[in-house]
């Protein structure tokens, strides 16, 4: 089997992009030890515990592996006239989207095999340096702000692997591509918290979207500010990437927006059993009810709106004493000027 035909056959299961390269380890193993043994991980222990030395190899998930096939799956949908949500959440859960996509390309590769093999699903929450094996199978270079980057059609997609126990021939296609971020620095200075770094990438502990989803308790305070209108992720270092200015749109119906523009004062007013309704099965749960109150009393008190001081105060009376002080923070912001 070769590369061709497994390009051939990811396009028939919905993914745009799809590449193959060895399952050996990963090139980029010693950057990522280095980054973690900085701190730069921040609170994510699961990027840090024994899953940490899983990443080395992808044969530490399943031993017989010969192969990565990996898969890019795009998200980009329309831009809503106003959005407080980053765009990988604004539909369904992606990982059930493409770990679906992957079981029907698995089956079609079993047929195109003609004979069986081990495989193994991975979505993103297996212990696999997925952009260090999407680079090697030539889906694209790795950007300053730590996305991969197709050269044709930019950087709004999800990945996905299939380790298979079989070997896959690769072609010119498979090539690792040049990085071409040059010497652009629009990520970089874009970022209101300055979380990226060209040396060493993304600090998780200034990432908006580490401080919306993954953080629990409080928000530093002086990271409240540059948080802006944010309620759960950020896609400021996306928006600004100019190999992202021809990026084409989806149309997988599953991650259409469910509730865009959402309206902060609703969403400040929501109760445990809505946000669950309203959020089921959509990344956004990740951030739990508490962590998104929280993220929406920032999120009001930047807009420095004097609207928003009546939920506001009704959130500063809250049981939960960390949304109850972003919630007085909030109120005090009211007050500052524009």
């Amino acid at each position: 089997m070769n590369a061709a035909e497994v390009r051939e056959l990811a396009r028939r299961c919905g993914f745009e992009l799809a590449g193959a390269t060895a399952a050996v380890p990963a090139a980029g193993r010693a950057r990522y030890r280095d980054w973690v043994a900085a701190g730069l991980a921040g609170e994510m222990r699961y990027l840090t515990d024994r899953r940490a030395g899983l990443r080395d190899d992808p044969r530490n998930l399943l031993g017989s592996a010969q192969s990565v096939v990996c898969v890019g799956k795009l998200y980009r949908t329309p831009q809503p006239a106003r959005g407080w949500i980053s765009r990988y959440a604004w539909g369904d859960d992606y990982h059930r989207v493409v770990r679906r996509g992957l079981r029907r390309l698995d089956g079609l590769l079993r047929e195109r095999a003609g004979g069986p093999y081990e495989s193994k699903i991975c979505v993103d929450t297996a212990p696999l340096l997925e952009r260090s094996y999407a680079r090697l199978a030539g889906l694209g270079w790795i950007g300053k702000n730590t996305c991969l980057i197709h050269q044709g059609t930019g950087s709004w997609y999800f990945l996905g692997e299939l380790l298979v126990s079989i070997p896959i021939e690769g072609d010119a296609s498979c090539a690792p591509p040049p990085n071409r971020c040059g010497t652009c620095r629009r990520c970089i200075d874009a970022c209101p918290t300055a979380a990226i770094a060209p040396e060493s990438g993304v600090d998780a502990r200034l990432c908006i979207s580490y401080l919306t989803i993954e953080l629990r308790g409080a928000i530093p305070e002086e990271l409240r500010a540059p948080l802006g209108g944010h309620v759960f992720g950020c896609d400021i270092c996306q928006d600004v990437c100019p190999w992202n200015r021809r990026a084409p749109e989806t149309d997988e119906p599953e991650f259409a927006p469910r509730h865009f523009p959402p309206a902060l004062e609703d969403l400040a007013t929501v109760s445990q059993e809505e946000f669950r309704r309203m959020f089921r099965e959509t990344p956004v749960e990740r951030a739990r009810y508490s962590g998104f109150l929280r993220n929406v009393a920032v999120a009001m008190g930047n807009s420095r709106s004097p609207e928003f001081r009546a939920p506001l105060e009704k959130l500063a009376e809250s049981a939960d004493a960390v949304v109850a002080d972003h919630a007085r923070w909030a109120l005090r912001r009211l007050g500052e000027p524009k």
